[in-house]
């Protein structure tokens, strides 16, 4: 509600009618002028959009976005469950959008405005594209996403372009946590790639190192060149950079470049790019393919707006995405391929889909979550799942609610949140002992097998993980936090009940990654190692070098930070 001073990078308002026009505009020249150039291959469209307005005119379109959703004041009241707290409205004119000037008790309100956000900065995007596309309507547009950005649901954006970008900036120390990095960039590349499952393009990222981390490190020799390989493994058709050659003043005179201030080809970080960019040629042939992933994840940003403004648990840091990690990684490190999915996409393409702290599920949603089970499916959900419904009301009957207690078989009661120094110890039918923090629900197996138990706490001997047949598929539910272990332990048990491989058939040490892509004729395996050391890898089958011809079987040598690109017919 105040007024920012001129200069901030994000200083605009989407809705503003005259900021439209100006825009449209400067949009409508660019396009005149360049879209006949043959160098012109897309539209970007802005820069990384983000932030939020509170003006007039944004709460009067807010207002009117909630009419458009809930038709009388009347049914909005009691979705918001405005009854709670005296926070009924007589009218949609009543309404501002939640602020540090309001209150923020009205937890729905809360998620229609990241919702409304998302919406305006989604409709200010279309009105730029329609501008270019109404001089050049061949030339395809994107915009630069953010991965996990917690502001906008991306795959609200990825409908109106036509194909994503993302910027990629990870943090490499040259130690053992460059793999959990590597594990993060993954992860985040299959979200991108999934967005509209077609290829991407890194529109950002930088040959050196960046200047806004705390701690700046250069990337060390061939770190780059494993980022950007892993990137394409991952689905990304071409490596950009920002910047190109190094500002001379200003914030980012310090960030990496292709081109250093000393102006010339001749240092470390340009002949890296140049070494790079000649073997990108030889992988050409990649282009355009895609990868087919035989396991999910779903991701949901409206889901992480209702749990995280949940006023419950840990009340400011529910660690969603560090849970999503946590399960990716035992994924990653057998070379499984990953689609990172949302609860409005197809479940039926795949064998096994992951859903971790999947707070808020529509009756919708349950009941696609419960047909994937019945036909045959191996679904896998946490603690927290199913408490709210898309209104962020409570599911009623027991949790977790949406038809789903059923699926899994069980009642979940009480969820104890532990303090940090805290921590519990399960017990699996085989007595091998994993460490849980953070949270513990007390769940009962009403129709589920139990395979593990809480040992500490008043409710030692509970369940803490179980399994229930359901139709023709399982429905698995850890019940805690876990550390690890016992995620890459039950994820092994349900990838081979599914016979879901990777599809590189050798052995993969720590740190060692191997994702594929295929034209439907051919499959395209990425070995990458990841560590500072060299690795060896062995295989039964016989594999052609994309990039060399050369015939390859029974093992791959791999030196350090090395990525070798394989191929045989599917």
């Amino acid at each position: 509600g105040l007024q920012m001073r001129f200069g901030a990078r994000h200083n605009h308002c989407y809705t503003s009618p005259v900021y439209r026009e100006k825009v449209a505009i400067i949009n409508r020249k660019l396009a005149e002028r360049y879209s006949n150039h043959p160098a012109i291959i897309g539209w970007h469209i802005s820069n990384e959009f983000g932030g939020e307005c509170h003006c007039d005119k944004c709460r009067a379109a807010f207002r009117e976005w909630l009419k458009e959703k809930y038709g009388t004041i009347e049914n909005l009241n009691e979705k918001w469950w405005n009854d709670f707290w005296s926070h009924n409205y007589n009218d949609f004119e009543q309404i501002d959008p939640p602020s540090s000037l309001s209150d923020r008790g009205v937890h729905a309100r809360n998620i229609d405005w990241q919702r409304f956000v998302t919406h305006q900065t989604a409709d200010f995007m279309k009105h730029e594209i329609s501008v270019v596309k109404s001089v050049s309507p061949n030339i395809p547009t994107t915009t630069n996403l953010m991965g996990f950005y917690p502001v906008l649901d991306y795959r609200e954006l990825a409908k109106h372009i036509d194909f994503v970008s993302w910027d990629n900036y990870p943090a490499w120390r040259g130690d053992e946590s460059d793999i959990l990095s590597a594990v993060n960039t993954a992860l985040t590349n299959d979200l991108m790639r999934s967005l509209k499952q077609k290829p991407f393009i890194l529109m950002e990222c930088t040959p050196s190192h960046v200047n806004w981390h705390t701690i700046n490190k250069l990337k060390r020799p061939g770190r780059h060149n494993a980022f950007a390989l892993q990137t394409v493994a991952h689905g990304s058709d071409g490596i950009l950079y920002f910047q190109w050659r190094k500002s001379r003043g200003s914030s980012e005179k310090f960030h990496g470049a292709v081109v250093d201030h000393e102006g010339s080809e001749n240092t470390r970080v340009f002949k890296e790019v140049s070494n790079l960019g000649a073997r990108l040629k030889k992988l050409d042939e990649i282009v355009g393919t895609m990868t087919d992933a035989k396991v999910a994840m779903i991701y949901d940003w409206s889901n992480c707006w209702g749990l995280n403004d949940a006023q419950g648990f840990q009340k400011n840091n529910k660690k969603i995405n560090e849970t999503i990690r946590l399960w990716y990684k035992a994924l990653w490190t057998r070379g499984i391929d990953v689609d990172i999915i949302s609860p409005q996409d197809d479940f039926s393409k795949y064998k096994v889909i992951i859903d971790p702290m999947h707070y808020m599920v529509s009756c919708e949603t349950g009941e696609k979550l419960k047909a994937f089970v019945k036909n045959g499916g191996s679904l896998l959900c946490t603690y927290t799942t199913a408490m709210v419904d898309e209104y962020d009301l409570c599911h009623l009957g027991g949790f977790p609610g949406a038809g789903l207690r059923e699926v899994f078989g069980i009642w979940n009661e009480e969820i104890d949140t532990l303090f940090p120094e805290e921590s519990n110890v399960i017990v699996d039918n085989n007595g091998t002992e994993f460490k849980c923090v953070d949270y513990c629900e007390i769940i009962h197996a009403e129709s589920a097998k139990v395979l593990a138990t809480y040992k500490q706490d008043f409710y030692s001997g509970m369940p803490a993980a179980t399994v229930n047949d359901y139709g023709k598929g399982k429905a698995y539910y850890v019940a805690f936090r876990d550390t690890g272990d016992f995620a890459d332990s039950i994820v092994g048990k349900i990838l081979e009940e599914q016979d879901v491989k990777s599809n590189f058939d050798g052995s993969l040490p720590y740190g060692v990654s191997a994702h594929s892509r295929t034209d439907g004729e051919n499959l395209y395996v990425f070995v990458e190692n990841h560590t500072d050391s060299a690795q060896t890898v062995t295989t039964e089958n016989k594999w052609t070098n994309v990039e060399n011809g050369e015939i390859i079987s029974e093992k791959i040598n791999l030196n350090p930070l090395d990525v070798i690109v394989i191929k045989k017919k599917c």
